[in-house]
């Protein structure tokens, strides 16, 4: 069997790999097979030929293929810390550009670091460390100070600066040949946001570096095409989905997080009251919403509202990794549903009304209300039905100024559940990500 593409997601636990045919006028899946991720086992290509050879056990045939390319969340994913200058100013911008990207942020400090402070750096060990600070000929102090201390502890982790473009210079001499990426600042003016650069620079040095992780240094014997963190491969497809419907936000609900993406910049009448910039592109990430892995703290916060005549231990009993019967699927759609409530919650802003000086309004956070499509991805929105129901529960009915997704907004599924492989193909042939997205979105 000739495959165009094969394409790996190679997560926490498992591999998937997926077989595509662009020759026709739609592209096809023509088939997936899934292996153990190895990354523990010191070769994550044993378990790259074992998803390979599921796919050779169903088909009775060799499977050949043009190019290989990835996904990867394994051993840890795309771990970060972030250090800025002013909490809700340049470190929120690197955050905001982090997470875009489909960085885990594990830490984030703002303003000068501390001993203790490169001591839990050094505990967390991440992939990347990011350096903000001070618009562009502003403050230009914190900045080299947290460079200087980085240097000094000499981690020997990869440094992205993203701060006062008066820095450059001396940041490059102060990390002078080690691996240092000087980009664009994120925040290069008062309620201006920059991530976009940022962003694509962190993809970057993750693909750079991604083949030195304990597990992952003989990746590049198989994968010869792209490798990208799988969420950023995930807002990859939402920005082209953007491209093709207009404003979207994308749900992907899994065993252990759940991910928002939104791309819209909002209305007109929110933007005029609203109190600090947010991205265009956002992501949010509930590390502790998923429906098997951390489904104990979904569990948790059920209420009667959600689960009826059913009680928690009864759902606790019924949660399985792949359910397949009736009670077991009832009870992961309360978790899916329950998840997904509180992501868009978490995610969207709001709106505050102040009462000094008369009838006065703010808007904090992120405004969904010009989203014309929801989207739901990710095993639990795909895989088991209803998917469709719990996305049409989140709009908003009502008409008073709000935040939320309206009664309009439309909702579509990612039926093929292809999102990440078509955000990653994106970066080698944007032309086939775009027939795969149609095919399984549209």
């Amino acid at each position: 069997m000739k495959a165009d593409y094969i394409i790996a997601e190679i997560g926490s636990t498992t591999t998937v790999v997926t077989a595509f045919d662009f020759s026709g006028e739609k592209p096809k899946v023509l088939a997936q097979g899934k292996g153990y991720t190895t990354v523990l086992e010191g070769d994550v290509t044993i378990g790259l030929k074992k998803a390979i050879n599921d796919i050779e056990n169903q088909t009775n045939q060799k499977l050949i293929w043009g190019k290989m390319l990835a996904t990867s969340s394994a051993a840890g994913g795309l771990k970060m810390t972030v250090h800025g200058l002013v909490h809700d100013m340049t470190v929120k911008a690197a955050r905001e550009a982090a997470l875009g990207a489909g960085g885990i942020i594990k830490m984030v400090t703002s303003g000068k670091l501390r001993e203790n402070d490169i001591k839990k750096i050094r505990e967390i060990n991440p992939n990347l460390i990011m350096i903000a600070g001070g618009t562009d000929y502003g403050e230009r102090d914190t900045a080299l100070y947290n460079a200087n201390v980085i240097r000094k502890a000499d981690f020997n982790i990869p440094v992205i600066y993203c701060g006062n473009v008066a820095n450059d210079d001396e940041i490059r001499e102060i990390f002078f040949e080690k691996e240092i990426y000087v980009v664009e600042n994120v925040y290069p003016r008062i309620d201006e946001l920059n991530v976009e650069p940022a962003r694509k620079i962190i993809q970057e040095a993750f693909e750079n570096n991604i083949i030195k992780a304990p597990g992952m240094d003989k990746i590049r014997s198989m994968v010869d095409g792209t490798i990208m963190p799988t969420p950023g491969a995930v807002m990859q497809s939402t920005k082209l989905l953007y491209e093709l419907l207009g404003d979207v936000v994308v749900f992907d609900v899994g065993g252990a997080t759940t991910d928002v993406h939104s791309v819209t910049e909002g209305s007109s009448d929110v933007l005029d009251i609203l109190v600090n910039p947010e991205p265009k592109a956002k992501r949010t990430v509930e590390g502790d919403l998923g429906v098997y892995i951390n489904s104990k703290n979904v569990i948790d916060i059920l209420n009667e509202r959600d689960i009826g005549d059913l009680n928690k231990e009864y759902i606790r009993q019924h949660i399985k990794p792949i359910p397949t019967q009736k009670e077991d699927i009832d009870c992961s759609l309360i978790l899916t549903k329950k998840a997904v409530e509180t992501a868009i919650s978490r995610h969207v802003g709001y709106i505050k009304r102040l009462y000094t000086g008369g009838k006065n309004f703010v808007a904090y956070g992120k405004d969904l209300s010009q989203v014309k499509y929801i989207v739901g991805t990710g095993g639990a929105l795909t895989r088991l039905p209803k998917g469709r129901s719990i996305l049409e529960n989140i709009r908003y009915n009502g008409e008073e100024l709000t935040m939320l997704p309206r009664k309009e907004a439309k909702v579509l599924i990612d039926e093929m559940y292809i999102m990440a492989c078509a955000g990653v193909l994106s970066r080698e042939n944007k032309e086939g990500a775009i027939r795969l997205l149609k095919a399984s979105v549209m």
